[in-house]
């Protein structure tokens, strides 16, 4: 019992009490103890144990009734075992509210373990955030630290806002958000993620986002909305028990009233009324299918993704298209120098003067041509610098005149450079009108690409696209690399939606993953919006349907395979649990069906199904 609720314990409790005394009433009723007692007395013996498991079923049913809220399964219970009671069926009235609680307690605990796997997440809130004040360290509420302050984070402690570290190093647990068991390590200059768990060493860290805009913030808004969007199946259900339900009221009564003015037997034709309205109860449906779909968001977010409804959940089960963006989702997006191609010097030269020409410049291009550069840059060196806004830059380096960017830039001032053959973006640069050479840089396939493509070719994806604003030949070099079908390059914002368009208008369920604020309109425009959590932006995150907190594309296919397994169930629920009922209400219309089938065509078709769901919970990691 230590996994349960005080409310479920109570009601373990009442089902425990009214078990041994309906057990003991039963006993007394058929060795004919209560031979001779008026019926009266015997209604009020058996109403002991009805009124102790029943008593909250009574009481809903007559709230409801009172709010014009007739037709629910309260209000079935209730008629059904009243109108047992009255026709003399005194065990079987009390053994209907009895196995009803049964399943409510199955149902109860079945919702609670899937809200668990997911609220879990809840545990990733940090109470306090250490700040220094005037050489002492102070804990108050992360909600009242700023942007720009410094945060201190000893070992063993949750971090509680998006920060930089400054100062000292240490190894982080990511598993609460991610999923993956495998610590990273943080050293000055590392971003740390809010919720993330600070492992060896003290840190300082600069604080980059305020609380309220913190990773932490935005997975507990994903989670608590993850809920409120149905699936179609869900809405299904939810219209046709609103329908069902009055609809078998009605025949019961008709079962009762009509067949007796005819052939007489009041008594049997108001019992199988009264089984018919046990049998009809829509229970198994209305619990098991939401069930189904909650247990598939919660085993995806134990798989380190967020998925934001069930609806989501339905339509990835569906897909047979996905569309990648390029740079931050399918690449590193980290620009590494990987091709040095001299003209008549070293080398050394030619990236000595590119990383003196770039020296002033902060573009992720420049930056890489620095880092490969590996000296210190001396920018007295440079004078003159200047831009040309999506050309490149012209500078003074040691009294040269320096060019450095694309072919245009190198053709308008009167040279003709070399175009190396292979893939990545091309800088040129020359000096003093004569051509130097060319850089090659590239960004690195992330790790586990390949390896996602694959795993979604055999999940049943029939079509994978590229959408990036890179040139052709780099794109194309991308998706050779990875196995990628289509491939659309040197596009705008704009033209991404457009091309997404085009896909959608092909048919089929489509999916986009991206992570840049330009990949918010396409996200939001798609089947399914796929974001890359870590490094994704704000924007992208709140434009998608289903958040990779990782950024690890493998976890696409594992979302598919939960998909398709909550599907499934879902659907053999919903067979079940019609087939057996349309079954059962058949043969107690004929008389044939008694109250224990009854009980069993309601309560216990609703905990094979409710068990059913909960295997939606468990999927196995590959």
């Amino acid at each position: 019992m230590g996994n349960l609720t005080k409310k479920q314990k109570n009601t373990l409790i009442r089902i425990i009490v009214t078990f041994v005394l309906l057990a003991v009433l039963m006993i007394c009723e058929h060795t004919g103890v209560f031979g001779g007692f008026p019926w009266w007395l015997m209604t009020l013996i058996f109403l002991v144990p009805y009124c102790i498991i029943g008593y909250d079923i009574v009481i809903k049913a007559v709230k409801n009734i009172a709010h014009g809220q007739v037709f629910d399964e309260n209000f079935l219970m209730l008629t059904a075992t009243v109108a047992a009671f009255c026709i003399g069926e005194y065990s079987e009235a009390a053994a209907v509210m009895l196995f009803y609680q049964v399943g409510e307690l199955f149902q109860s605990y079945a919702v609670g373990k899937a809200r668990r796997s997911i609220t879990d997440l809840m545990d990733i809130v940090p109470e306090y955030a250490n700040i220094e004040w005037d050489g002492e360290i102070k804990q108050v509420d992360p909600d009242d630290v700023e942007v720009g302050d410094i945060i201190v984070i000893k070992p063993g402690e949750r971090i509680p806002l998006d920060a930089t570290v400054t100062e000292g190093e240490t190894m982080v647990d990511t598993a609460a958000l991610t999923g993956e068991s495998v610590p990273r390590r943080a050293a000055p200059g590392s971003e740390l993620v809010s919720g993330c768990i600070n492992m060896s060493g003290t840190v300082k860290a600069q604080v980059t986002k305020a609380f309220e805009d913190s990773t932490v913030t935005r997975i507990l808004e994903l989670v608590e909305n993850a809920g409120s969007k149905k699936a179609r199946v869900e809405n299904f259900i939810t219209r046709f028990a609103r329908i069902y339900t009055p609809a078998v009221t009605v025949g019961a009564v008709l079962l009762a009233v009509i067949p007796p003015l005819f052939v007489g037997g009041w008594g049997d034709w108001i019992a199988r009324a009264c089984t018919f309205l046990v049998i009809s109860c829509p229970c198994a449906l209305v619990i098991s299918v939401p069930l189904g779909f909650f247990g598939g968001i919660g085993a995806a977010s134990r798989a380190g993704v967020l998925v934001k409804g069930g609806n989501y959940l339905e339509a990835v089960s569906k897909l047979d298209t996905i569309v990648f963006d390029k740079t931050g989702t399918l690449t590193k997006g980290e620009f590494k120098v990987n091709g040095i191609h001299p003209s008549g010097c070293t080398d050394e030269e030619l990236l000595e003067t590119a990383a003196h020409a770039e020296c002033f410049s902060d573009h992720p291009i420049a930056v890489s041509i620095r880092e490969a550069y590996g000296k210190p840059v001396n920018s007295a060196r440079v004078t003159g610098a200047g831009e040309t806004a999506g050309h490149g830059v012209t500078a003074e380096i040691d009294g040269k005149k320096v060019l450095l960017g694309s072919a245009k830039l190198m053709r308008d001032n009167g040279i003709e450079p070399a175009e190396p053959d292979c893939a990545g973006t091309v800088v040129y640069a020359a000096a003093d009108g004569r051509y130097m050479g060319a850089l090659i840089i590239s960004d690195g396939i992330k790790d586990g690409s390949p390896d996602a493509i694959k795993a979604l070719k055999a999940a049943g994806v029939r079509r994978t696209v590229m959408l990036t604003g890179d040139r052709k030949p780099e794109a194309d070099a991308v998706a050779a690399q990875l196995g990628i079908d289509t491939v659309c390059a040197e596009l705008l914002p704009a033209d991404k939606v457009e091309a997404v368009e085009k896909l959608l208008d092909a048919g089929g369920r489509l999916a986009f993953a991206g992570d840049g604020i330009n990949d918010a309109p396409v996200l939001a425009r798609a089947d399914v919006g796929i974001a890359m959590g870590s490094m994704g932006s704000d924007a992208a995150i709140e434009a998608a349907d289903i958040v990779i907190m990782d950024d690890d594309l493998r976890k696409i296919p594992t979302v598919m395979r939960i998909a398709a397994k909550t599907m499934r169930i879902v659907r053999e629920n919903i067979v079940f649990a019609l087939g057996v009922k349309a079954i059962v209400l058949v043969l107690g219309a004929l008389g044939i069906a008694n109250m224990w089938l009854a009980v069993f065509a309601d309560v216990g078709v609703a905990v094979i199904a409710i068990l059913n769901s909960m295997r939606t919970l468990k999927e196995r990691q590959r």
